[in-house]
């Protein structure tokens, strides 16, 4: 009956939702942490033991499944101070500048709760109003503390003596069994892809598998793209006995952090598949589902419940509204929105400063990820930057000492990263050994030097921020922004962030018109397709031009549909004003033309 807060703040980086839950799990707001770091992870618990004056005993790299167990020390130890934090919380007194009252005051005007509580405000007895404070404290629970796993950043690990340790030590397993041993009754958030072999090892958990009355202490959630792709991983998962109890659909574009481009499909059509086809999907997970229980020899008196949100890209109060009510969704996620709230996410201020200070062009799409997916980035990063100097003094490429993203085995037996120097140092010679024309050999080059260290550099906000960065370490910052950012002009306080979501305050007032998250993502697209024609008009195939028709097709088809939401909207929703139309029909002349010729774009 009682409901906390209708939106969760996802995985922001390696480091600036680190802590998050400890900043806000108290107040029932949900949030998400990356677990890939281990090395960050134990010297944020360093860090947080000592802020709480609690033993620390460390972890060292040369203990037996050391990132395992760092992960679980961390996770507990969020569990243990959200627990202390919420306990405080109850029992403070109903009085203005109190943690208890912003609890409230901060709740969506629909909640039951928030009712609940406007009722004790008026009450004038004080018997009853005692009475419906205590009620009001029994239902105070924390926000969910979830932990991000890249299902496919799943490096194998070798031992001391050089040789590949079992497949249970590879980054992404090592990473779940840390979260699956915790104390945390968490969600594992799987984005990025379907890894069967991680997707198995899920079943080895007794904390995933329902209880008798069908209840969960730890939850699966999936981070999809589409319709296709959350029913594929979702059936797989429930041959095996796991549930999902929440699909997390994500803009491909309109997002932070990797940016996984579907083949032209839009946020809305796709929304709209999962709301007219979200009974079937619950249906035929839950017969394989119940079967696979029974066959495990368990007993399940019923289904577990499934949730349905959405996020990237979101901006107002009105589209999260529009969201939750037209797609019939559970909550919505504000991601980047929240790198601009300190009391909220880890950022460094010199990053903070310039992230409030941005133009829309200093966010951009980029070939800078060393996993060859497309990247958000910030051009004023201070990693951009030291990218950029390091290429002009002709030393490109970072020294690889974390390893998460090694894959590449062009030049070495073991894979590398293409973001270190090794990497661009022997790739370069190579390129300059094909004798090429100097435009392609500048534009060979660049895609080489694009790439950059993430594993330092979105991990040392963090360090700097809270003091903990060591001699010689490289303090430059990458940061992963979604382009929905750029409106964004200033700092905020978490009740400000809160009054802007609910639509008690506007935030975006006084910035120059912002087109809906629709509208954005579409025009994403069009500069998505665009650039791959202008990328590969050179070196044009069958294949290639069939992409290009089917995206296009694909487009069309979105515009048709936004078209029709448009003529239905119309003075229901705010967020379909009179220019989207104008902003549609512009959308279908930028990409009517491109066409994957060479005579058409390359020249």
């Amino acid at each position: 009956m009682y409901m906390t807060h209708s939106f969760h703040i996802p995985v922001l980086g390696l480091a600036f939702s680190i802590d998050t839950p400890l900043k806000v799990a108290h107040y029932g707001i949900s949030s998400v942490v990356s677990i890939v770091d281990d090395e960050l992870i134990e010297r944020m618990r360093q860090f947080h033991c000592q802020q709480a004056g609690i033993s620390y005993t460390a972890i060292n790299k040369k203990t037996p499944d050391c990132r395992a167990l760092r992960i679980t020390a961390y996770l507990d130890l969020i569990d243990e101070l959200v627990a202390v934090r919420t306990n405080e919380l109850k029992h403070q007194p109903f009085e203005a500048g109190t943690d208890i009252q912003r609890y409230f005051e901060w709740l969506p005007e629909h909640s039951k709760l928030k009712e609940l509580y406007k009722s004790m405000l008026e009450e004038h007895d004080e018997e009853k109003k005692r009475q419906l404070q205590e009620t009001l404290r029994m239902h105070i629970k924390p926000g969910s503390v979830d932990v991000n796993i890249m299902a496919k950043v799943d490096k194998l690990n070798f031992g001391n003596n050089g040789l590949p340790l079992d497949e249970k030590y590879t980054d992404a397993l090592a990473a779940l069994r840390g979260a699956a041993n915790s104390k945390l009754q968490t969600s594992i958030v799987l984005s990025a892809g379907m890894n069967p072999r991680l997707y198995t090892y899920l079943g080895e958990f007794i904390d995933f598998m329902p209880d008798r009355d069908g209840k969960l202490k730890k939850r699966i959630i999936l981070k999809v793209s589409d319709y296709r792709s959350a029913l594929i991983q979702a059936k797989f998962l429930a041959k095996k006995g796991l549930w999902v109890s929440e699909f997390r659909i994500e803009s491909g574009l309109n997002c932070g952090g990797h940016a996984f481009a579907t083949e032209g499909f839009l946020l809305g059509p796709i929304l709209e598949e999962f709301k007219t086809k979200k009974e079937l999907l619950l249906g035929e997970l839950a017969e394989l589902y119940t079967k696979s229980i029974a066959a495990l020899g368990k007993k399940s008196d019923s289904i577990p419940r499934t949730r349905f949100t959405v996020q990237g890209g979101i901006g107002t109060a009105e589209e999260h509204n529009f969201l939750i009510h037209y797609y019939q969704l559970d909550g919505t996620g504000w991601g980047s929105p929240f790198l601009l709230v300190p009391e909220a996410t880890t950022v460094d201020d010199d990053t903070l400063n310039k992230l409030a200070n941005a133009d829309h062009e200093d966010f951009y799409v980029s070939g800078a990820s060393p996993l060859g997916i497309p990247f958000n980035n910030f051009r004023k990063s201070a990693a951009e930057q030291q990218r950029i100097e390091r290429i002009a003094i002709d030393r490109p490429g970072s020294p690889c000492t974390k390893k998460y993203l090694v894959s590449n085995t062009e030049f070495t037996n073991q894979p590398i990263c293409t973001a270190s120097r090794q990497y661009q140092n022997k790739k370069i010679k190579q390129l300059k050994a094909m004798g090429l024309p100097l435009d392609e050999y500048l534009r060979q080059l660049n895609k080489i030097t694009e790439k950059t260290c993430l594993c330092e550099g979105l991990a040392a906000s963090a360090y700097i921020k809270n003091h903990l960065l060591k001699a010689k370490e490289n303090g430059a910052v990458a940061i992963c922004p979604g382009p929905n950012l750029a409106w964004f002009n200033r700092t905020y306080t978490l009740e400000e962030m809160i009054g802007h979501i609910y639509g008690r305050k506007n935030l975006l007032e006084h910035v120059p018109q912002r087109p809906n998250l629709f509208i954005n993502e579409l025009n994403l697209y069009v500069q998505h397709i665009k650039k791959f024609v202008e990328d590969n008009c050179h070196s044009i195939t069958d294949k290639k031009e069939q992409y290009v028709a089917r995206f296009k097709a694909q487009l069309n088809e979105g515009i048709a549909y936004y078209e029709q939401l448009c003529n239905y909207a119309n003075g229901i929703t705010a967020i379909f004003s009179q220019n989207t139309m104008l902003h549609l029909e512009k959308a279908k002349l930028q990409f009517s033309a491109i066409q994957l010729k060479e005579d058409a774009i390359c020249d």
